[in-house]
């Protein structure tokens, strides 16, 4: 374990700690996909502003188990995963047991949202050419196969469609308001209160929200970013700001299409513009299609690459193309991803289906971070203080409770 022992004492300006923003917006980048544009409306649809909540909480969890994952990755220099094998190493039954329960729900996952960001992408091209979802989501899926072999492409794709998805959560953002939604009842949304049939809408929600496979990618990224435990400070800022701008953006669209949408039946890319109607006029439909489109794009890269860094750390392989494990993972990831758009399933079922198993998994995840971040044979004097165990328990302990629920539903 590289760890210093000194207590952070560095003092950071604003500047500072704007200038050091990066493993968080990355994760933001990640969440903020088709997945998050879907499960939003169709909850402001359905229930108005009831589930806020839900946005709320997931604003909370991801602040809170982000925030672990990255002081993890800085004090340890090393992976969730890393650790987690390290912490086990002499308990070889339990460390097998954990490895495989990990290995489950991050492939199980990740597949779900796999087949969930092609599918959103080819709503998106269907929307502007016409053309069934079912058949452009494995086109498009072979298209991620081409751009995962050329790595130079994704990084190029990235920037180009983190200014996309930018202007596209501004314009939410601004829509939220020209709508006039009434204030009083979206602030009545904040009390917790699941609706009839609404426990899976619920799930979805958070599932976009907290992607178990962001908490690994977020302690490696937060390693390779940051050497020191004196620099948790500017981490801590990252984790926090970043969060709060995805929370806003997911709340802004279900505000929106709870007031303009209510009681709407959600079904296509069409019936998801309309919410955009009174801020773009005829221009809503192209421009939601492209959202979708860069959206997709982005999450489908990085969605395998994800997957892969996760089982890397676990099982002990090289983080590049170089180890033939590594990289056959992203395409296994992708192809599943694409069997499960050819299912001919409701695109945005699919969708919403990708998110709810996410959140399934989620306590898996939490479980596991909440563990090793307590440890002092992990993170020595910067383990979790008493307010942070007890904060990310109830993480732990809702998130379970909504995971179980979502499955007794399905019965």
């Amino acid at each position: 374990m590289a760890e210093k022992t000194n207590t952070p004492t560095k003092k950071y300006t604003l500047k500072d700690k704007i200038k050091a923003m990066g493993p968080g917006l990355l994760v933001v980048g990640s969440f903020i996909g088709p997945g998050t544009v879907t499960s939003s409306t169709r909850a402001g649809a359905a229930y108005g502003y009831q589930l806020l909540w839900c946005v709320v909480f997931s604003v909370i969890a991801v602040i809170i188990m982000q925030g672990m994952a990255a002081r993890l990755g800085i004090v340890t220099q090393n992976g969730l995963a890393e650790n987690l094998v390290t912490e086990f190493k002499n308990r070889p039954a339990l460390r097998t047991f954990m490895v495989a329960l990990v290995s489950a729900a991050i492939i199980l996952g990740g597949v779900a949202y796999m087949s969930g960001d092609l599918t959103g992408t080819a709503i998106g091209i269907s929307a502007l050419t016409g053309v069934p979802s079912r058949i452009i989501a494995p086109i498009w899926g072979v298209c991620i196969l081409f751009l995962n072999a050329h790595q130079n492409a994704i990084k190029w794709l990235e920037k180009l469609l983190t200014v996309c998805v930018s202007v596209m959560a501004v314009v939410f953002c601004v829509t939220m308001f020209v709508v006039k939604p009434n204030w009083g009842e979206v602030l009545q949304g904040v009390i917790p209160t699941v609706p009839g049939g609404a426990i899976m809408t619920c799930v979805a929600l958070i599932g976009t929200t907290v992607v178990p496979y962001n908490l690994f990618i977020h302690a490696t990224s937060s390693r390779q970013t940051w050497k020191d435990p004196e620099q948790i400070p500017l981490a801590e800022f990252d984790v926090r700001c970043s969060m709060v701008i995805g929370g806003f953006i997911t709340g802004a669209v279900m505000i929106t299409a709870g007031t303009v949408m209510r009681g709407m039946e959600v079904n296509s890319a069409i019936d998801m513009a309309a919410q955009l109607e009174p801020l773009l006029g005829n221009l809503s439909v192209p421009f939601l299609a492209v959202g979708l489109i860069c959206a997709g794009i982005s999450s489908a890269v990085i969605t395998p690459l994800g997957v892969s860094y996760v089982l890397a750390g676990l099982f002990g392989w090289k983080l590049d193309r170089s180890d033939k494990r590594y990289f056959f993972t992203n395409i296994a990831i992708v192809l599943c991803g694409i069997v499960g758009t050819a299912t001919g399933f409701n695109p945005l079922t699919i969708i919403m289906a990708a998110q709810a198993v996410n959140g399934v998994f989620l306590p898996v995840s939490v479980f596991v971070l909440l563990y090793l971040a307590s440890r002092s044979s992990v993170m020595g004097k910067h383990k979790n203080k008493p307010y942070q165990v007890i904060l990310g328990t109830a993480v732990f302990v809702i998130s379970l409770i909504i995971g179980v629920s979502s499955v007794v539903s399905l019965f």
